[in-house]
């Protein structure tokens, strides 16, 4: 192929990459041990990295240099110190080169197809180059003293969350493991990468904190003093959460944060539990506080709690799909206190239409928002349905 002719194919595939480089997200699940808000700009920066790096080295013939790749090999090496497996890092090489090539070939002409097939051993070349660099690096990480204890204090909050003991983790040298702790479980909203790196780094940096990262956030164990009973624990968590502005304590919070109490190692796991219930039903119904206690949503984690018996509540308010008047006419009723005067005002309408509308919901549903048993059935169910529309996973 002439070099002319070469250069000119380079680009165009170069600009579809780019264009592909957008879906990768969801074809390749960034990182699913870890929360997406915040591995997702790191993740999308390595990708845009990779696909300059990879053509540049088809341009000049050249693989990149060690101080090239630095930053895309850093942003591997957070992902595992984080607590994805190295394997599925040095994986997702693979899979996302395999995802581009097959987007890009599918409407490849002959003399693109011609210049993807020259490509391929260069291809392998930089994938593999790519995963060296990044294992070598994470082999001479794991020698780091700081790194070491990262591992075994994360190791330390697998055991305590789990129920096995985590001694043989805390010795040579000692890490104090007490025996009470505040457990703060952490759900996102719609936070991207930078504020919530910030907001993890500032739970870190309290001392004697056990952090532990999962697919929906994470978890923090804080050491509880003598003579508290997590007051002032909660208080001290408080001060290192970002305020919100000013005139949106109405609006959904960044995060939430489920807190509970353990007086002992041993009921860790089931407080660790009831915790995450608290912070995905802040998620789920969109609360306007970031801290979320059980003394706060004591009806909406008695639904949460219900398991099986959550989705048949959800489901009595389907024969209202219908009617999405009914279904608003009944959320602002609920919302009330059950007051259809203030339903209607709300509404802007006239109260014997409230008083028409809910006889409807008792004919669709067989429950009578008046009578105070129904109406606690509907207001459970409607907590249910909003759970389970938004993928409540404790």
């Amino acid at each position: 192929m002439q070099a002319r002719i070469r250069d000119r194919v380079l680009e165009e595939l170069y600009r579809r990459a780019v264009a592909v480089r957008d879906e990768i997200p969801a074809a390749v699940p960034p990182y699913r041990n870890l929360p997406h808000t915040l591995v997702a700009g790191g993740f999308e920066r390595g990708v845009k990295l990779n696909i300059d790096l990879f053509f540049d080295y088809l341009r000049s013939g050249v693989l990149p240099a060690e101080e090239d790749t630095r930053e895309v090999v850093e942003i591997a090496l957070g992902r595992v110190r984080d607590g994805e497996p190295l394997e599925e890092v040095l994986g997702r090489y693979s899979i996302g080169a395999e995802f581009i090539w097959n987007e890009i070939r599918a409407v490849a002409t002959g003399d693109e197809r011609e210049l993807l097939s020259d490509s391929a051993l260069q291809m392998l070349h930089y994938i593999t180059m790519m995963q060296t660099r990044i294992a070598t690096a994470v082999v001479r990480r794991v020698h780091d003293p700081r790194w070491e204890l990262l591992e075994r204090r994360r190791a330390i909050a697998d055991a305590l969350l789990t129920g096995r003991d985590p001694i043989e983790w805390a010795d040579e040298p000692a890490i104090a493991v007490p025996d009470a702790f505040l457990v703060a479980v952490f759900r996102f909203g719609a936070a991207r990468g930078a504020e919530t790196s910030e907001l993890r780094h500032r739970i870190e940096a309290i001392p004697g904190v056990f952090l532990r990262l999962d697919s929906g956030g994470w978890t923090a164990l804080l050491p509880l003093q003598p003579g508290d009973d997590g007051t002032a624990t909660a208080a001290a968590l408080a001060t290192r959460l970002p305020a919100q502005p000013a005139g949106q304590s109405a609006q959904p919070a960044p995060f939430w944060v489920g807190v509970t109490v353990a007086p002992t190692r041993t009921l860790v796991p089931g407080v660790f539990t009831e915790a995450r219930i608290l912070a995905e039903l802040g998620r789920c119904l969109d609360r306007p506080h970031m801290v979320c206690r059980r003394s706060d949503l004591m009806f909406e984690y008695t639904v949460a709690a219900g398991g099986s018996a959550r989705a048949g509540l959800a489901a009595v308010l389907a024969p209202l799909d219908p009617q999405p008047l009914l279904a608003e006419t009944l959320e602002v009723f609920v919302d009330t206190g059950f007051n259809q005067l203030a339903t209607a005002r709300l509404l802007n309408i006239h109260r014997n239409t409230v008083t028409y509308r809910l006889a409807r919901v008792h004919e669709l549903t067989g429950l009578d928002p008046h009578r105070p048993t129904d109406a606690m059935t509907l207001s459970a169910a409607r907590i249910a349905r909003r759970l389970e529309s938004a993928s409540f996973a404790p």
